[in-house]
């Protein structure tokens, strides 16, 4: 372990997750997760003066609801007597009933950490002023929230051609965490389109069904309101097909029910990480399946990865080929946002 990812681990507890000493930290990892990263996080906690402690599982076949039968109640008796859940369980706990559970106390802080590997670790919290980015991040949200009932298109060189009208914002991402609720790592923007409304048809070159992995060919996403058909992707397509059939509703596919944008200034696409390719500045994590705020919906969908996107809302150049190019006042701060060194 180096003292860069031990550092980069610290800015992740300390600052980001506001740990404060004396608190009950616990770290969920499954057998495929990157030991570097739970082994880092577990020190820094114990570091910081926390009760810090590592649950470590078999990995789970399905992330959300369908990872209920999988969870053991020695695992949830440990995540419901924590202050502090740290996730680095892919597919992941977030959606489940026991994070259901753990979010209804009113207490628990929660990061959905995925497949975050050692050098992600170390470029999404070492190599960043998180100051600096959440003025950037805050800066795209605002634009967005403006822009709420305008229409957004979303282009690529590939041949992506989608639209849809931009609805109201599921959540915010604060800069610390310090109240209870979930939170994500930082480096992407979320778009929330009013899901009737997106058609078109996206070409991803990544996705995430029940694994995650870069694409033998480009699967094309067939909208219109809901996904009506997918092409393409090679033996991927078998995979991706019965993801979005179990994350639709009555055998068929759901919605499209995200979109993003990546921000992050030092994220790399290595094809090995979902959670870091997906914050690479022009990146975009388009959900798919039911809307989450629907009885019954959204515990469980798959991502599908657009690289390098083009985004113009009501008619105005915001991002192009996945740099931020507009209104000038964010595009000055996004140009300003730069790796740190060292």
């Amino acid at each position: 372990m180096t003292a860069t990812v031990t550092g980069a681990a610290d800015v992740l507890m300390r600052d980001y997750m506001a740990l404060e000493p004396g608190e009950t930290v616990l770290i969920t990892a499954d057998t495929d997760s990157d030991e570097v990263v739970w082994q880092a996080v577990l020190r820094a906690s114990l570091l910081a003066g926390a009760n810090a402690s590592v649950h470590l599982i078999p990995p789970l076949p399905y992330q959300g609801r369908l990872a209920d039968p999988y969870v053991t109640p020695a695992l949830g008796a440990a995540a419901l007597a924590a202050d502090v859940w740290i996730d680095f369980t892919f597919p992941y706990l977030a959606g489940s009933e026991l994070h259901d559970h753990a979010m209804e106390t009113d207490r628990i802080r929660y990061l959905l950490g995925a497949d975050l590997s050692a050098g992600g670790l170390l470029r999404l919290f070492g190599r960043v002023d998180l100051d600096r980015y959440f003025a950037v991040h805050h800066g795209f949200d605002a634009l967005v929230n403006d822009a709420v009932g305008k229409n957004v298109r979303i282009t690529d060189n590939a041949g992506t051609d989608v639209s849809f009208i931009l609805g109201q914002r599921g959540f915010e991402k604060p800069r610390r965490a310090d109240k209870p609720g979930t939170v994500l790592i930082p480096g992407q923007c979320t778009l929330f389109p009013e899901v009737e409304s997106v058609k078109g048809h996206i070409d991803v070159g990544a996705m995430f069904h029940e694994y995650y992995t870069r694409l033998p060919s480009p699967i094309t996403l067939e909208i219109d309101g809901r996904i009506r058909a997918i092409s393409g992707g090679g033996n991927e397509r078998t995979v991706a097909d019965r993801a979005l059939r179990r994350a639709g509703s009555d055998g068929d596919y759901g919605y499209v029910i995200h979109f993003t944008h990546g921000i992050h200034p030092t994220a790399r696409v290595t094809g090995g990480s979902f959670v870091e390719d997906t914050r690479a500045m022009g990146n975009n994590a388009i959900g798919m399946g039911m809307p989450w705020w629907d009885p019954g919906g959204g515990e469980n969908h798959p991502d599908a990865v657009l690289f390098m996107h083009t985004i113009d809302i009501d008619g105005q150049r915001v991002v192009e080929d996945g740099a931020i190019v507009g209104p000038e006042p964010l595009a000055a701060l996004a140009a300003d946002l730069q790796p740190l060194a060292g």
